[in-house]
């Protein structure tokens, strides 16, 4: 698809999402929100694409929904209308979890609201020294639980850290971000692109129906007893074993060099 309300490019298996309207900080609307839900949802069937790098133009990563093109229209729906919008920007969450590649959240500047659960769904979130990140519907008069936020976060950073930032609001900078585990590294700005290349680079290249499946497994066993965890992956596996890239593997192995991996 060719979106119109971001930047979408795909170069060697890696695709890049740029929000880019930088001088209102990257915010989202109605449209966009639509556009990125439906990319994730097309990528669950492009195998041409390996891995997802999410970030944003200028100086900030996303501050989150449109206040002005988004709240106004809000504000005269209905119910119906009110819940269709809601149940939309959640779905982007979901197609982000079910999406079978890695996504990279590369987060400069400001992450927030809406912004802030975008890169708490991607699987890395690679911060800049500049970064910072505030979950702040409470401080707009909503539910501080937000397209998913509220089953994401207490799992990322348990429940006592998710239940401040959801409540309070407030805004962290990326080293408490870090120290919480929000964010797996902090870097200066200027080498925030490149580490973010060199690890979507690292995952296109790689193993990547290994890596499919182990998201997939991370993302259902949340909800599964340890009996049915273990089951689920030993099906898994005995199906990977049968795999391309595990009889490359082997090959490899005998033969001295590195897998050449296909994602097969």
């Amino acid at each position: 698809m060719q979106p119109s309300h971001f930047q979408w490019s795909v170069d060697g298996g890696l695709g890049r999402v740029v929000l880019n309207r930088p001088e209102r900080k990257n915010p989202l609307t109605f449209e966009s929100y639509a556009e990125l839900r439906d990319l994730f949802r097309s990528l669950t069937a492009d195998r041409a694409v390996k891995t997802v790098m999410i970030s944003g133009a200028g100086d900030n990563f996303c501050s989150g929904g449109d206040v002005h093109e988004i709240i106004g229209r809000l504000l005269q729906m209905d119910p119906g209308g009110l819940l269709e919008f809601t149940r939309m920007t959640g779905s982007v969450v979901q197609r982000m979890r079910e999406c079978p590649v890695p996504i990279i959240a590369a987060v400069n500047g400001v992450a927030a609201g809406a912004g802030a659960v975008i890169a708490l769904a991607a699987d890395f979130r690679l911060l800049a020294r500049s970064a910072s990140f505030a979950f702040l519907f409470t401080k707009v008069g909503l539910a501080g639980a937000d397209m998913g936020s509220a089953y994401l976060l207490p799992r990322l950073v348990g429940l006592g850290r998710a239940t401040e930032l959801l409540v309070l609001g407030d805004t962290i900078d990326a080293e408490r971000a870090r120290e919480i585990g929000l964010g797996s590294e902090v870097v200066p700005d200027e080498e925030l692109p490149g580490k973010a290349v060199e690890l979507a680079r690292r995952l296109a290249d790689g193993p990547t129906l290994a890596y499919a499946t182990t998201k997939m497994l991370l993302s259902r066993e949340l909800d599964m007893d340890l009996a049915g965890s273990i089951e689920l992956e030993a099906m898994t596996q005995a199906l990977l074993m049968r795999s391309e890239d595990h009889a490359e593997f082997y090959r490899a192995f005998t033969e001295g060099r590195d897998p050449k991996w296909t994602g097969h």
